[in-house]
């Protein structure tokens, strides 16, 4: 009877600007890493491309109860 909400769970138009907010943010911070470090420009957009993916990953796995 006493049903709460999982506060993890959201409307699928949520889980996309999300994961859309989160991958700007991890290609945006690997990316500028990677340039800094002195990586070539070619290798820096797929480290970003990584960073994206890792990002999205992390801010959408499930927790553990």
């Amino acid at each position: 009877m006493n049903q709460q909400k999982d506060p993890y769970s959201s409307c699928a138009f949520c889980r996309f600007m999300r994961s859309l907010a989160f991958s700007a943010i991890g290609a945006g911070v690997v990316g500028y890493s990677a340039l800094w470090l002195g990586m070539e420009r070619q290798n820096a957009i797929i480290a970003a491309f990584f960073g994206a993916m890792a990002a999205v990953i992390w801010v959408s796995r499930k927790k553990q109860e």
